[in-house]
């Protein structure tokens, strides 16, 4: 019998289930990736993420959320077995083409523009802006 939990992260439902792929939101490991490996009870869990760099520990689930990615693995891996298993899966290369992923991304080198270069981006939205209203008025008056 496989215990299962069920949690609501933003619209969908999904399961706390060994396997499950997570993201880390606060502490030293905020935005890496780690792997279920055992369900401690309802409010923490038992993460390793060899590959990203997360040590085996205790986590509450408050400060994680739950991705759409789950590994195969069985209850309590070690560290090896879960970096053979994630490695096998293509966790990285899942995450990395996952909108959300991007997303982050994005939001990472927003936050690192200078002034000078948000100014620019600034100027392009304004000329996208222009095109776009130029195209949609010239299609309104051919139809």
């Amino acid at each position: 019998m496989s215990e299962e939990f069920t949690t609501v992260n933003g619209s969908a439902w999904r399961h706390v289930e060994v396997g499950r792929v997570i993201l880390i939101n606060k502490g030293d490991y905020a935005g890496k990736l780690a792997a279920i490996v055992e369900i401690i009870d309802h409010k923490r869990v038992l993460i390793d993420g060899p590959v990203s760099g997360v040590p085996r520990q205790a986590l509450p689930l408050a400060q994680a959320t739950l991705t759409p990615i789950v590994i195969k693995l069985p209850r309590g891996a070690r560290t090896g077995t879960t970096a053979k298993k994630w490695a096998e899966a293509g966790v990285d290369e899942i995450w990395a083409k996952s909108a959300w992923a991007q997303k982050i991304k994005n939001r990472e080198i927003r936050w690192g523009l200078t002034d000078f270069e948000r100014f620019q981006v600034l100027i392009l939205k304004k000329q996208r802006r222009y095109e776009v209203k130029k195209t949609l008025a010239k299609a309104k008056r051919s139809a």
